[in-house]
């Protein structure tokens, strides 16, 4: 019988554990650094050129193997 009663109350304090961590606040979402809409850097071109000149490389390179 103590065994069941140990059970139950392990049941009653999960539950209870529940509810206290689903009431809690959610935080709130950090601040914007800048403004929505901000244009990309003008770098990204040259990576995305770098990266496809690299791409070419490597597939002329597995071609010839």
């Amino acid at each position: 019988m103590r065994i069941q009663n140990r059970r139950k109350i392990a049941s009653v304090l999960f539950v209870l554990i529940s509810f206290v961590c689903a009431a809690q606040d959610a935080p709130e979402p950090p601040p914007a650094t800048s403004p929505p809409g901000t244009p990309i850097d003008g770098w990204v071109l040259i990576v995305l050129l770098i990266g496809l000149i690299y791409g070419v490389y490597k597939s002329f390179k597995l071609v010839k193997q």
